[in-house]
């Protein structure tokens, strides 16, 4: 099992996955936006298989902890839109070489990085929330970041209400992800093996967010967060560009 991934790469994807877990159960989300383009720079098989598992973890261990404010009205549409949108990323993640892969992710992460600075007044109905599921799926696919579209439209909720929504999506769209993913061939039983590998760092980032939340300014975590999700971003394009 240890022969999948050397013992440095395992210590640092980690390390990376702890502080994505740390906050997501904070903010909401962001496991996959602050790990995705750092774990691919770390080992590429991490992406996405793994860190969807992952955020589907730590989403069912948030969703315990916020069950009391979980509204689950219409997240049913988002959850359609969201299996064509996996197919669509699934078959660009079979045919892209792995620089341009590499480039998408980098893509990807600034798009999710402008939008969360965007403000955003998106009236939340079926079509609106397909739509957003649809993009999630496509993002979701490729880079594990399904997370931006549907915080954008439900940005409206109060805290509490706004991580158990994202949370339960998270839970059910991970599930179709991972679904898409065997069907085509893209998870096998070592993507399985890493994600038990990394999921104590789940785990101690839920225990640690425990702790925080509540007692943390959740602009100012999300701000550190988009800015470290840049700087990854930019480094992984650097490193995509030289290697086509």
């Amino acid at each position: 099992m240890l022969s999948i991934i050397d013992p440095t790469s395992l210590l640092l994807a980690s390390i990376i996955i702890f502080f994505g877990a740390l906050t997501q159960s904070l903010i909401g989300f962001g496991l996959a936006v602050v790990a995705t383009p750092l774990l691919y720079l770390v080992d590429p098989q991490l992406v996405p298989a793994p860190v969807i598992v992952m955020g589907f973890s730590i989403s069912l261990l948030t969703l315990f902890r916020e069950r009391s404010s979980l509204e689950f009205n219409g997240l049913q549409y988002a959850l359609l839109g969201r299996i064509p949108g996996g197919f669509l990323g699934a078959a660009l993640l079979i045919f892209a070489p792995q620089p341009v892969l590499g480039l998408a992710i980098a893509g990807i992460v600034a798009s999710a990085v402008i939008l969360s600075l965007m403000k955003f007044n998106l009236k939340v109905n079926r079509k609106s929330l397909f739509a957003a599921g649809f993009v999630s799926g496509i993002f979701g696919n490729i880079a594990a970041i399904g997370g931006p579209p549907m915080a954008i439209l439900l940005s409206g909720k109060d805290a509490s209400q706004f991580r158990a929504a994202l949370s339960a999506f998270f839970i059910f769209s991970s599930t179709i992800a991972l679904a898409i993913l065997a069907i085509t061939g893209l998870l096998t039983i070592e993507h399985l093996w890493l994600s038990l590998m990394l999921l104590p760092g789940v785990i101690l980032g839920y225990l640690v967010s425990g702790r925080l939340v509540g007692h943390i300014d959740k602009n100012k975590t999300k701000k550190m967060t988009l800015l470290l999700c840049s700087v990854s971003a930019l480094l992984l394009t650097i490193k995509s560009i030289a290697e086509l």
